[in-house]
């Protein structure tokens, strides 16, 4: 039995594999910070039952179940989180999760609930073993097979005429992502992979494959009645929205000769490398959303532009750009003003020493603590705390 647990919170990742192991000491348990993290664990190798926080870096667990259903049909889900809200229950059991587990976690709840969803995966791996390996063998094959043929590789002795006979007519839909060389887009790999095959699987027939590390492949078959424009359109606002780096769609007209494959998914790569790329409009909201409320949660810890930009995936300078247009204020500037602001409220408890304060909110030198203080406020920490009256008029940035 293979269990995933994704929770941003390393005390809650590892909580729950040690009451796991000490009950099912046979079970192996996977821990992931992230939806990146969790997208990768399941892609290289088999996962029976996810446990997800709501809240984590990049894309949160009830997204993240969403479009991984299509993908993982059979895997049993059970949400984590911190809010008792009900409406975050009722979306989650919406979405097809087992069970909504509030933190703390309580470790006969959580083993109980383990051995009910692996007695359930049992039952349900023994009834379709066969059928499933026959299903996932041929699809395997068929996508590697059009992966070759689309690269123009020599796909040996293969007849594809059988092969693709359930596709007389066709289209071919390329998706390139814009990533930096260092950067890990096997999230947004995930993503595309499981929005473009739920939307073919809606309006027709077909498959999608990964051509490289930056871009993917789909072919479909539409229904008669279904426009290729209907399917395009509803494909880029989901991209629009889950997404967090910028993309390209780019897709050829109506085909019916597969040994056309290559000289178009050719032209795609020269339109990919000429052409503009695509911003995020909602997924960018998302993103700093996100970001906002990681900072706040973070805010005396490292918050470097770049390491919150990671956690969002995007890129530094365009997650920079989207901060002030969203938050109309400035990255440095925002983080600034919150972490002087919880000063502010630690300055009127008389027992907490400067230092004690710097600390609190992410500063270790209670000299530079006191230099941003007074360039904020025109006034000392201590000037403040002796009840010294906050000036008006802008505040200004420094650091």
């Amino acid at each position: 039995m293979n269990i995933l647990v994704a929770d941003d919170e390393g005390v809650i990742r590892e909580g729950v594999q040690r009451t796991i192991a000490a009950t099912y000491p046979e079970f192996r348990v996977e821990l992931a910070a992230s939806a990146a993290e969790a997208a990768e664990i399941m892609e290289r190798m088999p996962v029976d039952i996810v446990l997800t926080d709501i809240l984590m870096p990049g894309m949160d667990g009830l997204e993240f179940m969403r479009i991984s259903q299509r993908k993982y049909p059979n895997v049993k889900w059970v949400v984590i989180s911190a809010h008792s809200e009900f409406a975050y229950a009722q979306k989650a059991i919406r979405l097809g999760a087992r069970d909504y587990l509030l933190k703390p976690i309580g470790k006969p709840k959580l083993n109980e609930l383990i051995g009910t969803l692996s007695e359930e995966v049992g039952v349900e791996k023994e009834a379709s073993r066969e059928s499933e390996f026959l299903r996932n063998g041929l699809k395997y094959l068929r996508e590697a097979v059009f992966q070759r043929l689309a690269a123009g590789l020599d796909i040996g002795k293969l007849d594809l005429g059988p092969f693709f006979e359930s596709h007389p007519v066709y289209y071919v839909i390329m998706i390139a992502l814009d990533a930096g060389d260092s950067q890990s887009v096997s999230l947004e790999h995930f993503i595309v992979e499981n929005v473009l095959g739920e939307l073919i699987e809606m309006h027709g027939d077909g498959f999608v494959t990964s051509f490289d590390r930056k871009s993917l492949l789909g072919l479909v078959t539409l229904k008669e009645e279904v426009p290729f424009d209907t399917l395009l359109g509803e494909l880029r606002v989901h991209l629009k929205r889950y997404l967090k780096i910028p993309f390209q769609l780019l897709h050829s007209e109506r085909m019916d000769d597969i040994k056309e494959v290559p000289r178009v998914v050719g032209q795609f790569r020269q339109e990919s490398a000429s052409g503009s790329f695509e911003t995020m409009e909602s997924g960018g909201d998302k993103a700093i959303e996100i970001a906002l409320h990681y900072i706040k949660a973070h805010y005396n810890q490292d918050l470097s532009l770049e390491k919150v930009a990671s956690i969002v995936f995007l890129n530094p300078v365009y997650f920079s750009q989207l901060f002030k247009q969203k938050t109309g204020q400035g990255y440095k500037e925002y983080v600034i003003s919150l972490r002087l602001q919880q000063a502010k409220e630690l300055l009127g408890n008389p027992s907490l020493k400067l230092a004690e304060i710097a600390e609190r909110i992410g500063y270790q030198d209670v000299r530079h603590f006191t230099q941003v203080f007074r360039k904020k406020y025109n006034m000392t920490p201590t000037e403040y705390r002796m009840g010294a009256r906050t000036p008006t008029g802008d505040d200004h940035e420094g650091e």
